[in-house]
């Protein structure tokens, strides 16, 4: 581990400051401070687009151990990484280590340089999280190596009044060609997890720019249409919902995922909700209300449908949370689309409800 000589600092839109010590890049960023209670993947969980804008609190008190691959990639998705870059503007950690694994390229220390994230280390992540929960997300601003000179000035806007989509979605069509049927995904962020277990199940795959329209869109001639994962506020996204609300009159089957389902959610009639510190980590459970049965899976989300009265007309509760009530995926009632709030390619994760890709490929085949 690096020795602790430089120092790191967290300071909180409450006003509290932490000191630790910096690691990964020297710098100061800004972002919504939340935390995953997941004890592995933190490969995944910094590349994963969602995370656009916040600052990643890892609660597993060591991380870094496996350290960090070589890109893997197939038909241009990466099997082993979930998009090109880190995405979260800062990491925070209680300690980070030097890596013991046969297939590590590099140590988390020196992604963190190599990419410019700052990362703190050396702190009580217990106490952080404790507050988190207690007192809900806030914003926070996160130095590496460095003191903060006037940290209210770097507060003057929240992460719910940003559009982050506009910095994960790709400015172009990108294509994915395989044997199977077509399908186009709204990519708002997607993670390369979900585009591969699509393109495991034979879908040829054109991802489009998140603000592309229905007409745009309808132009490929898709057999079914997935509305991807992303960062941010969903109720900011009036043309992503719009561009759904217009495709629900082909009756094309479609997905939405996370913020995919939040997106259908708006479009078809009901209300997404901010809620208190969002469900993050690869150990939650949801019930499928059908059989009654209940999966452990995946997710990364601080919006949700988080009251009953908020579900849209024609549509029933297909999955929920047993621990708080949220809603975890919804079924239309007339028409051909699904959706969940949890991730079903877990990647990391379980893979308890893969099976939801097998679901959406039946609807698409028997259209």
């Amino acid at each position: 581990m690096e020795l602790k000589s430089e120092k790191g600092y967290l300071y909180l839109e409450d006003g509290t400051l932490i000191e630790g010590y910096g690691f990964g890049a020297k710098g100061i960023r800004v972002g919504e401070i939340v935390f995953t209670t997941a004890m592995n993947g933190y490969v995944e969980s910094l590349t994963d687009p969602s995370y656009k804008g916040q600052i990643l609190i890892i609660t597993h008190p060591l991380v870094g151990n496996y350290g960090i691959p070589k890109k893997e990639y197939q038909q241009g998705i990466l099997t082993n990484f979930e998009s090109e870059r880190i995405q979260v503007e800062g990491l925070v950690v209680t300690e980070h280590t030097e890596p013991i694994k046969w297939n590590s390229t590099m140590s988390l220390d020196e992604w963190l340089k190599s990419e410019n994230i700052p990362g703190v280390f050396g702190v009580d992540t217990r106490m952080l999280v404790k507050k988190i929960r207690t007192f809900g997300t806030m914003m926070g601003i996160i130095a590496s190596k460095q003191e903060i000179d006037n940290p209210r000035k770097y507060l003057e806007k929240k992460y719910d009044e940003i559009d982050f989509t506009k910095f994960t979605s790709p400015k172009s069509p990108i294509f994915h060609p395989n044997n199977g049927e077509l399908i186009v995904v709204i990519d708002c962020g997607i993670k390369h997890g979900i585009l591969y277990a699509l393109y495991q199940r034979g879908f040829s795959i054109v991802r489009v720019p998140c603000d592309y329209t229905a007409d745009e869109i309808i132009q490929f001639d898709p057999k079914g249409i997935v509305f991807s994962n992303g960062p941010g506020n969903p109720n900011l996204l009036s043309a992503q919902i719009k561009t759904f609300s217009e495709l629900i009159e082909y009756k094309i089957p479609i997905l939405g995922i996370c913020l995919g389902h939040q997106i259908a959610t708006l479009a078809l009639g009901g209300k997404i909700r901010k809620m208190k510190f969002g469900h993050r980590a690869i150990n939650k459970p949801v019930i499928e209300v059908s059989s009654g049965k209940c999966y452990i899976t995946t997710h990364n989300h601080g919006y949700g449908i988080i009251d009953r009265s908020d579900i849209p007309p024609n549509t029933k509760v297909w999955f929920y949370n047993p621990d708080d009530g949220t809603i975890e995926g919804l079924i239309h009632e007339k028409l051909p689309i699904i959706t969940t709030q949890f991730h079903p390619e877990a990647r990391p994760g379980p893979w308890d409800v893969t099976w939801v890709f097998d679901k959406f490929k039946n609807m698409v085949i028997r259209k």
